[in-house]
C-alpha cells in the first residue's frame, strides 16, 4: 500500500470510502471534487492492490474558522496559517497498517514546505483518542460552536504543529 496524489479518475471511489467509513457525515461528491481543484496536493489516495483503499484531504485554511460539514470553500485564503486536515478516511481492510500516519506524515511534510506552522481538524464523535494518538489536542474555541455542531456532538477542533 502507497499514498498518492489524487486524480480526478479516483473521486468515485473516494466518495464511495467516505459513504463507507463515514456514513454518518455525509458529503457531496461536489466537496470532494472542489477540494480536488483547489488544492491538488493536499489530496491523497492510498492505493492497495491497484485500487483505492483510503483517500486524505487537506488544504490552506483560517485556524479560527475551519469549514463546516459538507461546506464548500469557494476560494482559499490569501494569509493561510494552517494545513486543515479536512479527512483521511481508510477502508476496513486497510487499517492498522500504519497508513493513517504515513498520510499525516505527508500532510504535514507539505504544511512544512508551504510554510504552514500548524496542522488543524475537526475530530468527529469517536475519533479523539487516535488523533491525540497522532500529536493533535484540543482547542477549544467557543465561537466555533456553530460549526462543530455540523459535526455532531461532542465533535472538537484539534491542532499540532506541523513539525514535530
Amino acid at each position: 500500500m502507497a499514498w498518492r496524489a489524487m486524480r480526478q479518475e479516483d473521486l468515485a471511489q473516494a466518495c464511495a470510502i467516505a459513504d463507507e467509513v463515514h456514513a454518518a457525515y455525509p458529503e457531496d461528491p461536489e466537496v470532494f471534487a472542489e477540494r480536488l481543484a483547489l488544492y491538488p496536493g493536499g489530496c491523497l489516495v492510498l492505493e492497495s492492490g491497484g485500487r483505492v483503499a483510503g483517500y486524505a484531504l487537506a488544504h490552506p485554511w483560517m485556524r479560527a474558522a475551519p469549514p463546516a460539514l459538507n461546506a464548500r470553500l469557494a476560494t482559499l485564503p490569501a494569509r493561510a496559517d494552517c494545513l486543515h486536515v479536512h479527512d483521511i478516511a481508510i477502508l476496513p481492510s486497510a487499517r492498522r497498517c500504519g497508513a493513517a500516519r504515513a498520510a499525516l506524515q505527508e500532510l504535514a511534510a507539505l504544511a512544512a514546505r508551504e510554510a504552514l506552522p500548524i496542522l488543524a481538524l475537526v475530530a468527529i464523535p469517536g475519533t479523539r483518542a487516535f488523533w491525540r494518538g497522532q500529536g493533535f489536542a484540543v482547542v477549544e474555541r467557543p465561537a466555533l460552536a456553530a460549526k462543530l455542531a455540523s459535526y455532531g456532538t461532542g465533535a472538537r477542533f484539534m491542532e499540532r504543529p506541523a513539525r514535530r
